[in-house]
């Protein structure tokens, strides 16, 4: 079970990354499509809203929110997406999909957050064992499957060898020197 407030921490971590520019163009789009509807389309209208004005209030706020985290998704995956090793202009794009549908592919298809070597600084992803510049072993892992095993683990859960028979253990190199 998740800790809740690590939870908490973590959304804020997300949300820190959204830019400025984003949020002013988040700002920016509400203001307009409010504008839009409220002012500049009523003024053309040859007839009367025929919608009751609790529904028409409804609509023509959501559609202003819509554009306004729109500006906020393409700020974040701006951000987020380089991080990740992925192209931020074609994934802000995506967000143009109507539906939502652009956003939700983006949250399910994104891949790992990369970290640099302590070794050579290259990026690799969060779940490799091995640099594949240098070799260096960056996660702890087994001397003989080479799959992950935690550092205070005795055997590995995978195959059973003893991580202590390893000489230095292999569990230990990614956190030695």
């Amino acid at each position: 079970m998740s800790n809740p407030r690590q939870d908490e921490s973590r959304f804020s971590d997300e949300l820190r990354l959204i830019p400025r520019w984003s949020i002013v163009a988040a700002v920016v789009a509400f203001a307009l499509v409010e504008y839009y509807f409220w002012i500049a389309l009523p003024a053309h209208a040859h007839h009367a809203s025929r919608l009751p004005f609790a529904l028409h209030f409804y609509l023509l706020l959501s559609w202003g929110i819509l554009a306004a985290l729109s500006m906020l998704v393409m700020g974040y995956i701006s951000i987020d997406a380089p991080r990740r090793g992925m192209s931020a202009r074609l994934w802000m794009v995506c967000v143009l999909i109507p539906g939502g549908v652009g956003v939700a592919l983006y949250f399910l298809l994104r891949t790992p957050i990369l970290s640099s070597c302590p070794s050579c600084g290259a990026y690799i992803a969060g779940d490799y064992h091995y640099c594949p510049q240098c070799a260096y072993q960056v996660a702890a892992c087994c001397g003989i499957c080479h799959k992950t095993a935690r550092i205070t683990d005795i055997y590995c859960v995978h195959c059973g060898h003893e991580l202590a028979k390893d000489h230095p253990p292999a569990r230990l190199h990614a956190f030695g020197n």
